[in-house]
């Protein structure tokens, strides 16, 4: 059962080589093409297809407006393409607000010079998004590798769930396993959380019920450009009682204040409480790495680090839980249900690893109550 793709894009170039990349893919099928966001609108409701490429800046409607009302009338999981600037960072940043599913940088160099990087990338995320869409909808989907980095197929007019706050297609509620037991109330050092795809929104989901006494340090690893980690931190600071920065070499944890890991570099902790940030290491995947932030608290603190694990691609997380938990410290997953993309809470917890699985509502929830 090929992934049906929608592509939008005022730019015909454009349009024609992420047409390209993905008919590349065996797995996935482009159903048409739209030029603006009143006829993204138009083909969604006509095709019906599992995901939706949207560019932002479009005649007649923009793209963040098109994804409010595709989400009103047809929920359907989007990745949105932004420029790689400060700007293209808050676009990309209000449209998983408005309900899409992921972003990626619209980088026509990259395209040109590494079409095998992006067609990995670019594929990756359309199988997964829509992967855990049918999922979602209980629809058996195309047999499918899980992934290793970071609707009805039918073309029918079978209702979809409502989209929500967390970036994609909400998950309906009945079927979904009980999360684990209410933790342990302890105090903590340190608290880390990494993320990767939907990691925006769950962060702010998470973060925002944390009160402004809060009384540990955190360091957030969520897998992002470097020209957005600063516009993200700006924005979850304005919106939490907490204090929110992207992380500089030299920062010392302070209780109440969340360090974010600047994209393209690594951020790691030593005992004395001193972040140092440094550059991305080629060798890795990830940059930043939520197994290299993990893995220098668990050197730093041993068994008084709360680490968590949200959505996201991959198994970046699992190795650095390991470490984590070998120290005596605590790990915490995020559900399956309350994720856009079951992977890095996936494989921290078939690694036996999480000490709770929660819902989002609830690590939020949960953070807060921590003495």
């Amino acid at each position: 059962m090929a992934v049906k793709v929608l592509v939008v894009d005022d730019s015909g170039f454009f349009r024609r080589r992420v047409t390209e990349i993905l008919a590349g893919d065996p797995q996935i099928q482009v159903v048409g093409t739209a030029t603006n966001g009143k006829e993204a609108i138009e083909q969604t409701l006509s095709l019906r297809p599992d995901v939706i490429t949207m560019d932002y800046e479009m005649p007649v409607m923009d793209g963040i407006t098109a994804v409010k009302q595709i989400m009103q009338r047809c929920p359907t999981p989007v990745i949105m393409f932004s420029s790689l600037t400060y700007e293209g960072a808050r676009v990309s940043l209000d449209a998983l607000d408005a309900g899409a599913a992921d972003y990626l940088p619209k980088n026509f160099e990259d395209i040109s010079r590494n079409p095998d990087k992006v067609r990995q990338l670019l594929c990756e995320r359309v199988n997964a998004l829509a992967r855990t869409n049918r999922r979602s909808l209980g629809l058996s989907a195309s047999p499918a590798p899980a992934p290793v980095s970071p609707g009805t197929a039918s073309g029918g007019a079978a209702p979809r769930p409502a989209a929500g706050l967390s970036g994609a297609v909400s998950k309906p509620a009945a079927p979904t396993p009980r999360s684990s037991p209410a933790p342990r109330k302890r105090s903590y050092k340190l608290v880390a959380i990494g993320t990767s795809t939907g990691g925006p929104v769950a962060l702010q989901k998470v973060l925002t019920q944390l009160p402004g006494s809060f009384p540990a340090p955190l360091l957030l690893i969520q897998h992002m450009p470097a020209a957005f980690t600063k516009a993200f931190a700006e924005r979850l600071d304005k919106l939490c009682r907490i204090s929110v920065k992207e992380a500089e070499d030299g920062d010392v944890l302070r209780p109440g204040v969340a360090l974010l890991a600047p994209g393209g570099k690594q951020m790691m902790v030593d005992g004395r409480g001193v972040v140092r940030i440094l550059p991305g290491d080629e060798r890795l995947n990830y940059k930043p790495c939520v197994d290299v932030t993990f893995g220098s608290a668990a050197k730093a603190f041993q068994d008084k680090v709360l680490a968590v694990v949200l959505t996201g691609m991959g198994a970046d997380g699992r190795e650095g839980a390991r470490m984590l938990k070998q120290a005596g410290s605590s790990v915490w997953a995020q559900d399956e249900a309350s994720c856009v993309i079951y992977g890095m809470p996936m494989a921290v917890a078939k690694a036996n690893l999480a000490d709770g699985i929660y819902n989002l509502d609830e690590i939020g929830r949960y953070l807060a109550e921590i003495g």
